[in-house]
């Protein structure tokens, strides 16, 4: 079942929303070679219970560490480890943070060190291929046309769509109805309306979209080798168009 906020509900997820985007914020800072993502998952923690918050994916499932740490071609849910990162490496950092009743739930790849022109085209695209899909998130509009916007978009720049992970409702829980998918055909699926929640949160690879999963359960990997990346919003739909409360230009 969908569950539309409240006027309330709202304005708890999106003071969640500014806290992690805060937090995504000194997290870029902190992205350079001799940098372990233990180090950013014991800093994130550390900062949560300094503000108030807490880490909401510790626990879930089974899940032990407060972020998701996924490294060159870890697709998503990679463990934070004591690996040093190098130049020339990328690292998608995903969390869900609860602040006050509310909650925000955001990605974002970072590059170590300098970004070669291959390395800034794949998080430039996938980064583009997000704000493409959240135009899509609008009041009466369906959930295909996010994915079309996002996979259109994708492809004609060479990159492929995973399709084994989605975007999701959210709130009260981590995940809840409707998977949002990163591809497929316009005017297909849900209606979108006022008051929903959820997370749009592409993760595109440098080569085929087909994932294979480690041993851990957890992470998942490109099938090839490849590199992939993803950035993620936690988006409201508004009749004044979508709501990011996980928007980072929008935080000091």
């Amino acid at each position: 079942m969908i569950q539309r906020k409240s006027k309330r509900e709202i304005e708890m997820m999106t003071e969640a929303g500014k806290l992690l985007a805060k937090l995504h914020k000194e997290i870029e800072k902190m992205m350079k070679p001799g940098v372990t993502s233990m180090e950013v998952d014991r800093f994130v923690e550390k900062y949560l219970a300094d503000h108030g918050a807490t880490a909401e994916q510790k626990g879930y499932q089974g899940y032990e560490y407060a972020t998701c740490a996924s490294i060159n071609d870890e697709i998503c849910h990679g463990f934070p480890r004591e690996e040093v990162l190098t130049q020339g490496d990328i690292v998608t950092i995903d969390m869900v943070v609860k602040y006050k009743g509310g909650l925000a739930d955001s990605a974002w790849t970072y590059v170590i060190g300098e970004a070669d022109e291959k390395t800034q085209k794949l998080l430039d695209v996938t980064k583009k291929s997000l704000y493409l899909g959240i135009e899509q998130a609008q009041v009466g509009n369906r959930i295909g046309d996010i994915g079309h916007a996002i996979q259109k978009y994708a492809e004609q720049e060479g990159l492929s769509v995973v399709r084994d992970f989605t975007g999701h409702g959210i709130g009260p829980t981590i995940h809840e109805e409707p998977h949002i998918p990163h591809y497929g055909l316009p005017n297909k699926g849900t209606r979108l309306k006022e008051g929903m929640a959820i997370t749009i949160e592409p993760m595109l690879n440098e080569g085929k979209w087909q994932m294979q999963m480690d041993d851990n359960g957890w992470t998942a990997r490109t099938i090839d080798g490849s590199r992939s990346a993803q950035y993620e919003h936690t988006i409201i739909i508004t009749k004044d168009g979508p709501l990011i409360t996980t928007e980072q230009d929008d935080v000091e």
